[in-house]
Order: structure tokens, then C-alpha cells, then sequence
């Protein structure tokens, strides 16, 4: 994540603090004094940084936290709520009520507008059950036109575009009457860039909101950019009043503090974050969320709604009868894999989970890299061998790691993670998979049958 330096800093910082017996009004000007180079490090402006340090001094001093016997719990509420509020305290959705919601992407060259414009076209697909229609306005860039188009056949979203022989403005003009006439309720304009604002790019873009009256300006920005991005976002608001900010490359490895300063310098929201390469891999800023996880608490809620929106119901119910049967193979134990794959990098995911980012590094080309390997010795194994390893004899080991170009110590290495992933499977087993807790009646002698039920079974042994 963009924001793990930042991260790692406030929460070891915090930690240290929060071993103290008493907070003193020293120890915690110390502290302020260490957030502070924390978040300046990390690329926040040195106006915002400002402000937050002596936004939560003041709500440290009026919450009489001095003397407190818990001062750690105290100052991380503290410091929670102000960078929720320097992150924007509320969700801001797009407002879809009007038809066509027409929205105008904008940025600079290289910010991943194209791309954005793309994940949000599926996103709204899906989610809302919409009609988008993408528009390819950024005529100096060939490469631009194709990629959308690319984007949209691989989204099965239309693309409205005239090539480069046009301009942007009577291409945006005639998407507008093309859209109406096709129902589509959404309208997305991805329009030039530049490696640095100019005056041609403004005067095209302001020609593009005169035609269009687009109901959303987003300015796509990368979280990588640094403390430039504040001047970026500053001119684009100042000259086309932007609606809100999509932050790109988020899962990229970066101080991320620029990213911080964004709504608080232009006073719009940060309405959507990109979230990998993935067409899929976008979601709505949740600033509490965010919040959360910069200071190693996790976002469970958000890793709860990943779970649902990729995990297949029907699949899963059928592992777990698999499991409680003890029928489980190789080809679930890859299902499943492949299942946790949706969910995203593993490093990401185990951020969200609270207190796992205190973790060592999760290395997520690695993780990949053994899902492949993983992939390659299973697919070399016959249909029998995949239901029921235990018949995997060492001959038939010799011949799994020839057909997968691996070694027996691969071979065994999986075997061995499967047993163990048998036993766990086990225990689970017995456990209510709506609840998670041990299922009602259940018994080591007869573990499918209900203590009634066994009643009744002695009853009739006897009668014959």
C-alpha cells in the first residue's frame, strides 16, 4: 500500500508511547514532534502537516488525556478521528439519478485516466446495473484510442470513438447524441494529458465541460507522484472546478503522504482508489477505512465485502460438505486457492485483517509464483490421484514431477502442505459454516447424527 512508511512510522511511534504509565505534557509534545516527521517523510503537505498536529494537540489537551492510565488508547482514537477528518469523514458516491450521468476524467499524462476510466465503467456495470458508454477523447495519443477500445471489448462496454482525425470537442458532441439515442445511462470522456498542465490543454479541456456539462469532473491522480500532486490538483480545480479525485497505483510501494493532502488543499472528496492492475481492482474511498488501516488496525468490513462479491456461494458450500465428509481433494484445495486469488494480492489482504500488518512482508510474487507451482504438479496428476493422494505412490511421484518439469521435493512439499491442510479441514469440519460454531448434537462416535437420532438407533437394534 501507497501509505506504508507512513504506516509503519505512526504505529511504532504510538507503540512507544503507549508503553508510558502516564501521558505528560512532555512526553506527548515528544510524540506530536515524531508524528509530525512521520508525516512529513511520507510526502503531506507542510501546511496539512501543520494543522493535524495542532488540530489533535488541542484535542489531546481538551479530552484530559494528561495523566490518563491509558494514554495509548487514548491518542489513537485521537489521532484516528483527525486523519478521518483530514481524509473527509464521509463516503462520496456519483449520483446516478440523472440520465445520462455524463463524467469528465482528467489529468495528467501517465496518471492511469484511460485505465480508470475503464474500472469505473465495469464497476458501475456490476454494482449499480448501468449502461456506461466510454468515449475516447484524447486524440493526441493513438495508443489511447486503442487501449480504451481494448478496455471496452474486454469489459463488453461500448466505445465511442472517431480515431485521432477528429477533435476532442465534436467527438465529445457526437457521443452525447449517440448515447441518447443508444440508452446508454452513463457517459465516461477520457480526455487528453499532458506530462505538465499547459494552456492548450486547459483551453481544450474547458471547451469539453462547455459541450458536455459534465455532472463530475474526477482528476485521476498517482499516489506515487509525491507532494507535486497538491500543485496538480490545485490548477486542475482552480481552472475546471473539479467534483472529486480518483487516487491510481495505491497498491504501489510509496511515502503516499501526498495522496493525504489532496482533499484538504482542494476541499473535494477522494471519490474512488485504484487498487491493482486489474480491471476489478477498484473501490470506494472510506476515509474511517483508510484511516484504519494507516494505523494497523485493519478494515475488516472491506475485506468482508471482498469475500462476497468474489466468493462463490455454491463452490464454497460444496468444499465444506467435502470436508465434513472427508471427500476433500486436491482439486478443492486448488478451487479454494484460486478463490483467495480473487480477493487480491495476499499482502493487501492480510492488511485488513487487524493486526496482521504488524506482520513481516508478505513477498506477493512469491506467493504467486508458488500458486503456479502449486497449479503445474496438481494438473500433472490423474483424476484418481486428485480425489485420493494417499494412492500417490513414489513411481507415481516420479512421473507428476517429470510431467511438470519439477522435483519429487515440490511433489512432497505439496502433499505434505495438503495433509495438513486436511487436518485443519477436520476440525473444521464440525463447525456450523453460518456460525462458525460446533455443530448442535454433533459426537466423536457418530458425528452426523444428532443425540435424538442415536436414541432412536439403539432403540431399534434392540427391538430386532
Amino acid at each position: 500500500m501507497a501509505f506504508d512508511s507512513l504506516s509503519e512510522r505512526l504505529q511504532g511511534t504510538i507503540k512507544k508511547f503507549s508503553g508510558q504509565g502516564r501521558l505528560t505534557e512532555k512526553n506527548m509534545e515528544d510524540m506530536l514532534s515524531e508524528i509530525r516527521l512521520a508525516l512529513l517523510e511520507a510526502d503531506v503537505n507542510y501546511q496539512v502537516v501543520k494543522e493535524f498536529i495542532a488540530a489533535t494537540k488541542e484535542k489531546a489537551l481538551g479530552q484530559d488525556v494528561l495523566g490518563s492510565l491509558k494514554p495509548g488508547q487514548v491518542v489513537v482514537k485521537i489521532v484516528h478521528d483527525e486523519l478521518v477528518t483530514l481524509l473527509g469523514t464521509t463516503v462520496s458516491e456519483i449520483n446516478y439519478d440523472r440520465k445520462p450521468t455524463i463524467i469528465m476524467m482528467v489529468g495528467l499524462q501517465g496518471s492511469g485516466k484511460t485505465t480508470t476510466s475503464g474500472k469505473i465503467a465495469n464497476l458501475i456495470a456490476k454494482k449499480h446495473g448501468k449502461r456506461p458508454l466510454l468515449v475516447a477523447a484524447d486524440i493526441y495519443r493513438p495508443a489511447a484510442v486503442d487501449q480504451l477500445k481494448t478496455l471496452g471489448e474486454q469489459l463488453n462496454v461500448p466505445v465511442y470513438e472517431k480515431g485521432t482525425s477528429q477533435s476532442a470537442e465534436s467527438i465529445v458532441e457526437e457521443a452525447l447524441g449517440y448515447a441518447r439515442e443508444n440508452n446508454n445511462d452513463v457517459i465516461i470522456i477520457d480526455t487528453a494529458g499532458r506530462l505538465h498542465i499547459d494552456e492548450p490543454l486547459m483551453h481544450e479541456l474547458a471547451n469539453i465541460k462547455e459541450i458536455a456539462h459534465p455532472h463530475e469532473i474526477l482528476l485521476v491522480v498517482d499516489a506515487l507522484t509525491g507532494q507535486d500532486i497538491v500543485n496538480v490538483a490545485s490548477s486542475f480545480n482552480e481552472q475546471l472546478g473539479i467534483t472529486g479525485a480518483v487516487l491510481t497505483k495505491l497498491d504501489g510501494d510509496s511515502r503516499g503522504g501526498g495522496a493525504l493532502s489532496i482533499r484538504h488543499i482542494t476541499h473535494v472528496p477522494i471519490k474512488f482508489i485504484g487498487t491493482g492492475e486489474k480491471l476489478d481492482a477498484i473501490d470506494l474511498f472510506y476515509p474511517d477505512r483508510m484511516a484504519d488501516r494507516i494505523l494497523g488496525m485493519g478494515d475488516v468490513v472491506s475485506l468482508v465485502e471482498k469475500v462476497q462479491d468474489v466468493y462463490d456461494e455454491k463452490d464454497t458450500m460444496k468444499a465444506f460438505r467435502k470436508m465434513q465428509t472427508g471427500q476433500f481433494g486436491l482439486d478443492d484445495m486448488l478451487t479454494q486457492m484460486h478463490q483467495i486469488q480473487k480477493l487480491g494480492p495476499l499482502s493487501g489482504i492480510m492488511k485488513m485483517i487487524p493486526g496482521m500488518p504488524k506482520m513481516p512482508k508478505i513477498d506477493d510474487d512469491e506467493s504467486q509464483r508458488r500458486l503456479k507451482v502449486t497449479e503445474s504438479i496438481i494438473y500433472s496428476m490423474t483424476k484418481e490421484e486428485r480425489r485420493d493422494p494417499s494412492i500417490i505412490t513414489l513411481s507415481r511421484k516420479q512421473r507428476i514431477a517429470k510431467g511438470c518439469g519439477k522435483d519429487i521435493a515440490e511433489v512432497n512439499r505439496l502433499l505434505k502442505q495438503f495433509e495438513e491442510s486436511k487436518k485443519m479441514m477436520k476440525k473444521l469440519g464440525n463447525l456450523d459454516p453460518s456460525t462458525g460454531m460446533p455443530m448442535p448434537g454433533r459426537s466423536r462416535k457418530n458425528p452426523h447424527v444428532g443425540n435424538a437420532n442415536r436414541k432412536k438407533i439403539r432403540h431399534k437394534k434392540k427391538k430386532r
